[in-house]
Formats: structure tokens, sequence, C-alpha cells
């Protein structure tokens, strides 16, 4: 059985564990990096990358960008975000956590996997959904490695990471902003929003 299991790929989301170490350093699986003029996405079925849509406007994502495997925005990262917000009837959005890996290397292309180091979030809403972006910084890199909270990020960066994903579901024919980031939390936020979304995973999926 081992040796048949070597002839096929991973599922990226479910074949591949979110590490040992977990919340404190994670693997990501990276979907699209900054040159991608293309939104690329996961195809939860068969675990290959999919082309989800052209980018409508020179928008460019300002880091790689991916999700944590073995991860899912259900119940208890709902609750999390009614806690911290206060706003009730807030569901996970019932896609794995998202991240954002921030290192000074050009990654030339995605559908890769990293090990990275969360420091902190944004806690992002779409409509009654939470849809969490995890911030974290690739292991060892030179320039951003030793970053060890979302306080030490450059404000710049944090603003070109909210204003690319508060519009980066805008298209020509709809103009109106769909999402909302109600709060930059830290590191031990962070934590708790991959542990619980650990935990939806294993309630929706088990072990």
């Amino acid at each position: 059985m081992k040796s048949l299991d070597l002839r096929f790929r991973a599922h990226p989301w479910h074949g591949v564990t979110l590490g040992a170490q977990a919340p404190a350093v994670v693997t990501a699986y990276i979907e699209i990096v900054p040159t991608d003029t293309i939104k690329y996405e996961v195809d939860k079925t068969s675990g290959l990358l999919r082309l989800d849509r052209p980018q409508q406007y020179s928008n460019f994502c300002p880091s790689p960008y991916g999700f944590l495997p073995q991860t899912l925005c259900a119940g208890r990262v709902g609750e999390l975000c009614s806690e911290r917000t206060g706003r009730s009837g807030i569901v996970g959005d019932g896609d794995p956590m998202d991240v954002c890996v921030l290192t000074e290397k050009e990654l030339s292309h995605s559908d890769i996997l990293l090990t990275a180091i969360p420091i902190g979030g944004l806690r992002m809403l779409d409509g009654d959904e939470a849809d969490d972006k995890i911030l974290a910084v690739l292991e060892g890199d030179a320039v951003y490695g030793r970053l060890q909270d979302v306080s030490q990020m450059p404000n710049s960066l944090v603003d070109r990471l909210r204003h690319y994903f508060l519009t980066y579901k805008q298209a020509p024919d709809r103009l109106a902003r769909v999402v909302e980031i109600t709060h930059v939390y830290g590191r031990e936020e962070a934590h708790e929003a991959i542990r619980r979304s650990a935990l939806d995973y294993l309630l929706r999926f088990g072990s």
C-alpha cells in the first residue's frame, strides 16, 4: 500500500500536515505569488491548482499567498471572530485558513510548500463570514525572518496588504466594497485562530 501511495501526489489541503510545531511554526501551501496576474486557487476535489480568475485591475498580491493545510474556517473560527468583533451570527467561510508569507526572496512560481512563522493576522469579514488572513514570515528569511509580531512590520506593508484584500474581489461590474477588515492582530491571536481552524478541520474531516 505504501508503494502505491508513492505513485500519487498528496492533496495540499488534506494530504499535508500543518506541522509538528504548529501554531508557532507551520507548513504553508502557496497558491499565488506577487508576479501573478491570474488568481489561482486549489481545486478542493482534485488538489490541483486551478485558474480562478484573471485579476481585473492592476492589483498584485504584495506577498506569496496561500493556505494552511488541514485547517478549516468553520464554527470555532467564526466564534473567535464574533468574540473579538462583538458581532453575532458570524460563521467561517468553509475554506482553509489563508496565509500571507513575507519574504525578501522572489518566488518564481506557486504550487509549493514552505515553512512559515505566524506573527499576526488580518480579521477580515466577507458579509457574515470570517475570512482571516494569517500574516507569517518565511523561516530563515534574511529580512523578515526575525520579526516576531505584526507590530514590528512596516506600516506601509500592512497597508498594502489591507488594500489588496479590500479590493481584490472588485470587478468592473462590481465596484461596491464587499469585504471589511476589522482588526490587525498580533502573534498570540494568530496562534489562537490557527488552533481553532485546526480543530474545525478535525471536527469536519476527522484525524
